[in-house]
């Protein structure tokens, strides 16, 4: 490794003075802070591979700095320096994440020995993210990035999935990422060389999902001046992808059990049958079982594409993946709207991994899209962020009543909407109103979905 660089936590200038001596004649590079605030922001804009912190500092406890830092590097060593009275805190550090502690003096052989105990074990879990990230490379695709055990398990699956000729159904909430992780089977796939095909089924009407799919002859019917070739008989030889397969007509939903069965499709005001060689994946945000139940989806249809289940669960559930997907959407916007932003600082970090992201990883990214273009500096601050993620202010006690009741109720509709995504059925239920009646505030107060 290169010179291990040190970020040293301490206001007692003698103690400073003390282990700096000992640290630089060890040959680490140093840099001091005299409180947690300096360190936080010396550690949010500059690389740290070692952190030494005082427990007790003017302004805030080494315990909140070490939460800090953390949620920037869950991975680096931070050293608790501490006196005898206040070891609980320092064991309490420990459980939290910290490396080591130390109590005041400080024995310098014993702090070169921890030094390099916590190189060491920095290298080695370095290496192990190397690991990671070239495996991830080798199976990377545009927008799946990932830290979490689950998507770990998910991927995993994928790549299994991905060899056989096995229909798959895909479930999970709006945004989660259903179309990214079916390209994915199909790059993955034998037929990778061939067409991936798309479609999203609840974007088109019932009048033309058909000749959508199956195509259509000339003449079939008012307004067909020219044969078209349909979804299914593009895709022949590839992939194709059914998003929203929920949405399906039920009249559509037996052709398509035929399409499995037979591998035909016939266009619409056909009679000839075209074979397809097709590999078929489907997915949906619905409860697609309790819709089976109550007569909405095929059974048949249901069991010939319920071959392979992949569910990918809402972001909210792995927020391990929140800072890798931050950076990511970071990076690709900064280079979008040509702005030098290197990064996030903790504190907007802390405020974006406790929201719950109904939207998933697509309201991350519109979120984070927006930060970059309002961002002032270098690094998003909190202030960048929508008032949504930033913890709430209390309304001034001074105002009218009316003026802050309305606050308080225009509030509440848009974050039960944004948590329901855009359903005013549900947002409804859950503020216990009629759908009247959030119509008419809706008006009232101007909300609009862009607002969410």
């Amino acid at each position: 490794m290169n010179k291990i660089n040190i970020l040293l936590v301490e206001d007692e200038v003698q103690q400073q003075v003390l282990l700096k001596k000992i640290l630089v004649k060890e040959g680490y590079l140093v840099e001091e802070a005299k409180n947690g605030k300096d360190a936080i922001n010396k550690f949010t804009c500059s690389q740290f591979d070692i952190v030494l912190l005082d427990y007790r500092l003017p302004d805030i406890t080494g315990f909140e700095v070490l939460q800090q830092i953390k949620t920037i590097d869950p991975i680096i060593p931070a050293i608790i320096i501490t006196a005898f009275a206040s070891i609980g805190d320092a064991v309490k550090s420990i459980k939290e994440g910290a490396f080591h502690y130390l109590t005041k003096p400080v024995n310098p052989d014993e702090l070169c020995s921890v030094l390099k105990k916590a190189v060491e074990t920095l290298t080695l879990k370095r290496e192990n993210e190397e690991l990671k990230k070239s495996f991830r490379e080798k199976y990377r695709y545009e927008g799946i990035i990932y830290a979490s055990g689950s998507m770990e398990e998910l991927m995993s699956l994928v790549f299994r999935a991905a060899k056989s000729e096995a229909n798959i159904l895909i479930t999970g909430e709006s945004g989660t990422g259903k179309e990214l992780v079916a390209g994915a089977i199909h790059n993955l796939s034998p037929r990778k060389g061939k067409n991936f095909v798309s479609i999203h089924l609840a974007a088109f009407p019932e009048t033309i999902i058909e000749t959508e799919l199956f195509g259509h002859e000339k003449g079939a019917f008012t307004g067909a001046d020219k044969m078209r070739t349909g979804r299914f008989e593009f895709a022949s030889g590839g992939t194709i992808f059914l998003d929203e397969i929920g949405e399906l007509p039920q009249c559509t939903q037996v052709k398509i059990l035929r399409v499995i069965q037979e591998r035909k499709i016939v266009r619409l005001g056909a009679n000839e049958e075209i074979p397809v060689d097709i590999r078929l994946i489907c997915a949906t945000n619905k409860d697609i079982e309790e819709e089976m139940k109550k007569g909405g989806f095929c059974e048949a249809l249901y069991y010939r594409l319920n071959v392979i289940r992949i569910h990918i669960p809402p972001l909210r559930k792995r927020k391990e993946d929140i800072p890798l997907l931050v950076d990511h959407f970071i990076r690709l916007y900064s280079k979008k709207e040509n702005k030098p932003i290197k990064g996030i600082t903790g504190e907007a970090m802390k405020n974006i991994i406790k929201y719950d992201f109904p939207g998933n990883i697509r309201e991350l990214q519109n979120i984070i899209e927006r930060a970059v273009v309002f961002a002032r500096g270098e690094y998003i601050t909190k202030e960048d962020l929508p008032v949504f993620i930033t913890p709430k202010t209390r309304y001034a006690v001074n105002g009218k009543l009316n003026d802050t009741v309305e606050k308080i109720e225009k509030e509440m509709i848009v974050e039960a909407l944004r948590r329901n995504v855009w359903n005013q059925t549900k947002a409804a239920l859950e503020l216990e109103i009629s759908e009247r009646v959030l119509r008419y505030k809706l008006k009232k107060y101007r909300i609009k979905k862009t607002l969410l």
